[in-house]
């Protein structure tokens, strides 16, 4: 059984993917956590730490997967959609913490 042919425009898509997509899934995730754990009642910079840890680990794992996933569409609809959800929960979740 043979390898499909990767083409070099798909190999850049996966890149994008993994590189932009990643980065916007864990900023979303730290805004979200941020925002989460601070309206828990955790002191602003603990929340802020933990989240930038544990997004770096996101970031490896959606970056490994953006190249490992059979669809390229799922990939850019989970990891940017995904993000951009996020980060939209977050906002909302602020503006109420600041009201």
């Amino acid at each position: 059984m043979h390898a499909p042919a990767v083409t070099r425009s798909h190999l850049l898509a996966r890149i994008a993917a993994a590189a932009l997509g990643g980065y916007a899934f864990s900023w979303g995730l730290v805004a979200l956590g941020m925002a989460g754990l601070f309206a828990l009642g955790m002191p602003f910079h603990d929340a802020e730490h933990l989240t930038a840890m544990l997004a770096m680990l996101v970031y490896l794992v959606a970056f490994l997967w953006a190249f490992a996933a059979r669809s390229l569409p799922r990939v850019w609809l989970v990891l940017a959609g995904g993000g951009a959800l996020m980060a939209g929960a977050a906002s909302l979740l602020q503006t109420a913490l600041l009201r």
